[in-house]
């Protein structure tokens, strides 16, 4: 400031100019922001046709066209999780179950040798609890035989097995109905519950609702 008290001119604010770069430098983040914006939304806003599952699809099932119908969604960034339309290769099988009328992830499917889970059909006589459906967890226990027309106390097995399928049919002429209970077992533990059932042993199936092995 000078003696007489008013600004020096070296000092004296400037308007600023379309000419610094610092201005052009905001003006360019601001429309960078705003293409971003419009980019979701449109993208949000666009339908794509995915694939949902007629039926039931369990573990092991070859997914063909048959088992699945089209549906025109809005899922944006998400959709490639999806099974989409001309998507469906041949000699894919469920790795993971998905429930009727459910949008098929593309993770649920892939080669059987990359399973590693087989169906093994456990009859019962008695009932299950309506809460053992397909997709939850089950315990298996088995009884040996002590060779004294009884059982050996019941041991756990396999805990927490997947159920792929329950079916009930009568097992004869005005006899009990009987439960099939399909249960999806490791590799590992196959010769143990095979073995057990070769040898006459009684296999028990409880519902396992926290899903968690014990």
């Amino acid at each position: 400031m000078n003696a007489a008290g008013t600004p020096s001119s070296g000092l004296r604010l400037r308007r600023p100019s379309w000419k610094d770069p610092r201005l052009l430098l905001g003006v360019l983040l601001v429309l960078a922001s705003m293409a971003g914006v419009v980019g979701l939304v449109k993208a949000a806003e666009t339908s794509i046709v995915v694939y949902a599952a007629k039926d039931d699809i369990p573990v092991g099932q070859s997914v063909s066209l048959e088992l699945l119908m089209p549906v025109e969604v809005k899922l944006g960034a998400v959709a490639s999780r999806y099974l989409t339309e001309g998507s469906v290769q041949t000699g894919r099988v469920a790795v993971q179950r998905v429930s009727k009328g459910d949008l098929v992830p593309a993770s649920s499917l892939g080669s059987a040798d990359s399973l590693g889970r087989s169906p093994v059909s456990i009859s019962l006589q008695e009932p299950l609890p309506a809460e053992a459906v397909a997709g939850t967890r089950v315990d298996i226990w088995i009884a040996l035989p002590d060779g004294r027309n009884g059982f050996a106390e019941p041991r756990l097995i396999i805990p927490a097995a997947e159920i792929a399928h329950v079916q009930t049919a009568a097992s004869g002429l005005g006899g009990p109905r009987e439960t099939l209970v399909h249960v999806l077992v490791e590799a590992e533990k196959l010769p143990q519950l095979l073995g057990a059932q070769a040898n006459k042993a009684k296999v028990s199936v409880v519902w396992n609702p926290s899903g968690r092995a014990r």
